[in-house]
């Protein structure tokens, strides 16, 4: 064990703090362009698609992001162990940044390929590894996640800060080039900090047998094999014409695949795992968590796809002569992130014994990003091209989701690794963020909608489906608190 040395936390959070925190920045820093990017002119240096392709090429990559965090956990609770995992997917993440940055449409889907394989392999893993430094569990792990979602948030406000600035003012390929170098900056950072996180991370003794690892490398070839295998089946058929697969009906099946696979993994769990009675309701809990993290991130992850372009084109951005990047507004929720992530985490504490349930607190997050987007509608009823509205009306919407983020990811970061049974701790992670990967998935397909359907009616909806997730699971706290347990 770590010695409480950083804030009165294990020192190894600081590593796994400025790890993510160089990640994310590479990450938001891509993200805050992506959309703008792909819309843009050809003539200025963009793709020119149009806002459908756009949204779903983005909803589909970062869907993808979170997908691969299944396999991902799983390759690091069996084979690499969550700390090798961390540094080879940063690894591929940073080459995918640096292909990103070549003029050419083939290294463009490339690049995306690579982030989403090197997202897969840290993102699960990285988070998993906090949890590890907290085996006391208890509020403290909450307040530890807290401060390191904190860590994520100073990233994710650096990022387009830096990134969209490079690529909406000088050139689209600088900005991608940009994020690859902060995921460099995090690799060396993790290196040298690697020594303060003990054991923390390691692969499992019961992973480590040479039985073990060698039937873990034959479930893993056979299941990249099935994959190329589909792969070639489906672009076959494509070629005969003997299916009509377009990049909408595609992103419409990955979302009903995402939801069969973790759907088929849980139940799969439950029954042929080997639990407890109490570890199988805890898993229920899981796949509570893993809903809300779906119906949340549909709603905030607007923020790459419909809310950008909503502050491209109909939010007055200029100051004094000067017009500010519009991917800078989305530095916005990361900095009341690291405004606020402070007096939430003492919030927790101070609470003690009266801390809501994990449920309780999710519901709120919905609730609030509900409200959120209320405030969003309301502005966008006068928005024209001709009369932009002021940048007032994002920055009230970011702060009323950045509350309700608060109250919901951190504490589904904690609560996945407080109640994963110990062997299925990555996985479980995983599942998690294949919530919050069908989650993007849906918000790339609404922010499609933004063609067709006028603005006030694109959020007033978000707002009523996000509210009412959050109140139903409100009603329910009370029963999956009992299903919880003991757990802290």
């Amino acid at each position: 064990m770590t010695d409480a040395r950083w804030f009165g936390h294990p020192r190894g959070l600081a590593t796994l703090f400025f790890t993510e925190m160089w990640e994310r920045f590479s990450y938001y820093g891509m993200r805050a362009i992506l959309v703008l990017f792909m819309t843009n002119q050809v003539s200025t240096g963009g793709m020119g698609l149009d806002d459908v392709t756009a949204t779903a090429i983005y909803g589909l990559y970062t869907a993808a992001v979170y997908v691969v965090a299944l396999p991902g956990g799983w390759i690091a609770d069996r084979l690499l162990g969550l700390r090798r995992s961390v540094f080879w997917g940063g690894v591929v993440i940073a080459a995918g940044h640096f292909t990103l940055a070549i003029p050419n449409i083939l290294a463009f889907y490339l690049g995306l390929s690579l982030i989403v394989v090197g997202t897969g392999l840290l993102k699960p893993n990285v988070s998993a590894m906090v949890g590890d430094l907290y085996p006391e569990g208890g509020a403290r792990r909450d307040a530890g996640f807290s401060i390191y979602y904190m860590g994520i948030n100073i990233g994710g406000m650096m990022g387009p800060l830096v990134c969209g600035y490079l690529g909406e003012v000088i050139d689209w390929h600088l900005g991608f080039g940009a994020a690859g170098v902060g995921m460099v900056l995090g690799l060396i950072q993790y290196s040298l900090g690697g020594r303060h996180l003990g054991t923390a991370g390691e692969l499992r003794p019961e992973s480590k047998s040479p039985a073990a690892r060698s039937a873990a490398s034959r479930s893993l070839v056979r299941a990249t094999e099935a994959l190329v295998g589909l792969g070639l089946i489906l672009w076959g058929l494509q070629s005969i014409g003997a299916v009509r697969l377009t990049l909408i009906t595609f992103v419409d099946w990955a979302g009903i695949f995402i939801v069969s696979l973790a759907a088929a993994y849980l139940l799969y769990v439950v029954t042929m795992g080997g639990l407890s009675t109490a570890e199988k309701k805890r898993i229920g809990v899981i796949a509570v968590c893993f809903l809300a993290a779906a119906c949340f991130w549909s709603g905030f992850e607007q923020a790459g796809s419909s809310m950008n372009l909503f502050a491209d084109r109909l939010t007055d951005r200029v100051f004094g002569g000067w017009e500010m990047p519009a991917s800078w507004l989305q530095s916005v929720n990361g900095l009341f992130i690291i405004l606020l992530a402070p007096m939430f985490s003492a919030l927790w504490l101070w609470m003690g014994s009266r801390n809501p349930s994990i449920p309780t607190k999710m519901g709120m997050g919905l609730v609030f990003l509900g409200v959120g987007f209320s405030v969003l509608a309301w502005g966008s009823t006068n928005a024209t091209l001709e009369n932009p509205v002021s940048p007032s009306w994002l920055v009230a919407t970011y702060f009323l989701h950045t509350i309700g983020e608060l109250c919901l990811s951190p504490i589904g970061l904690s609560s996945i690794t407080k109640l994963s049974p110990a062997r299925y701790v990555g996985q479980m992670m995983g599942i998690w963020f294949m919530g919050a990967a069908l989650g993007n998935l849906v918000a790339g397909r609404v922010a499609g909608l933004i063609e067709s359907l006028p603005m006030p009616q694109l959020f007033g909806a978000v707002t009523m489906f996000s509210a009412a997730a959050g109140l139903v699971l409100l009603v329910f706290a009370k029963p999956l608190k009992g299903w919880i347990g003991d757990a802290k």
